[in-house]
């Protein structure tokens, strides 16, 4: 039975990928930094039907070392690991770089950026010495097309920083010959706590009437976009892969038919 390692999936699109891959008949480790959210996401994933072991493990991805003991455990409770995603991220305040906190910027590049780079050195270290190696995905996001926006430039850096490190991974994985492949996720536009919130949840956004409009139009329920990046990763067997949901055609598409196609995620 194969097993998966998510980070930050105790809520949003890291835990309907859990769900999807529970589906699936996967083991499935959830990690996260709230210890009630963890308890309660683990607790949600045992009730669903699966032939696999739930189990979660509580982890900063910004600390190497609660990253490295995430590897360790999951090791110890299944023995191999043949997919890691390295999905925690948060948001950042709608403000200029400058108007930010040094505290802030410290967080959303430990989070966002090393929390890739520390997740995926501790998935290599752990998979190298595996038989048939393993899968690293690193989520992507606004900013790793080198879209710009007031309010997110660091959370834009970071991504775009995350893009550049997992295609130099892959290309490192691959001439060192490695069993282990590496790969980038695009979720495109989530509708979760994740677009309301900064810092994790410590401050909240409000969003504009037009930036509304252009959610209702781009983006979509993080079910429908884990089961496509799911069964992307699953059927997957190549390394540098990029599994895209919205893509320019679909939201081109999205946009020509957007009057025939009324959607509201923020209606109460």
């Amino acid at each position: 039975m194969k097993t998966v390692v998510i980070t930050g999936s105790t809520r949003g699109l890291g835990f309907e990928m859990a769900v999807c891959f529970r589906r699936y008949g996967w083991n499935v480790l959830v990690n996260g930094v709230n210890k009630e959210r963890l308890e309660n996401a683990v607790g949600a994933l045992k009730k669903q039907k699966g032939k696999g072991t739930v189990s979660g493990f509580c982890a900063s991805v910004s600390s190497p070392e609660e990253i490295s003991a995430l590897a360790d455990f999951a090791k110890k409770q299944f023995g191999t690991v043949d997919i890691w995603i390295n999905n925690a991220g948060i948001n950042q305040p709608l403000k200029a770089m400058w108007e930010l906190t040094d505290p802030e910027i410290n967080a959303l590049i430990d989070t966002d950026l090393k929390g890739a780079v520390f997740g995926s050195k501790a998935a290599v270290r752990l998979m190298k010495s595996q038989p048939r190696g393993g899968f690293i995905y690193n989520t992507e996001g606004y900013g790793s097309n080198d879209a710009m926006m007031l309010g997110f430039n660091m959370y834009g850096t970071g991504k775009r920083a995350v893009t550049h490190f997992t295609s130099a991974l892959a290309k490192e994985l691959e001439e060192r010959r490695s069993k282990v492949k590496a790969g980038r996720l695009s979720p495109g536009i989530v509708i979760t706590d994740f677009i309301s919130n900064a810092m994790g949840g410590a401050e909240k956004i409000e969003l504009s009437e037009s930036t509304k409009k252009f959610y209702n139009v781009t983006a979509d329920y993080p079910d429908v976009v884990a089961d496509f990046l799911v069964k992307s990763m699953i059927r997957n067997k190549k390394n540098n892969v990029h599994f895209q949901w919205l893509t320019t055609r679909k939201a081109a598409a999205r946009f020509m038919t957007s009057v025939f196609r009324k959607r509201d995620f923020f209606s109460k």
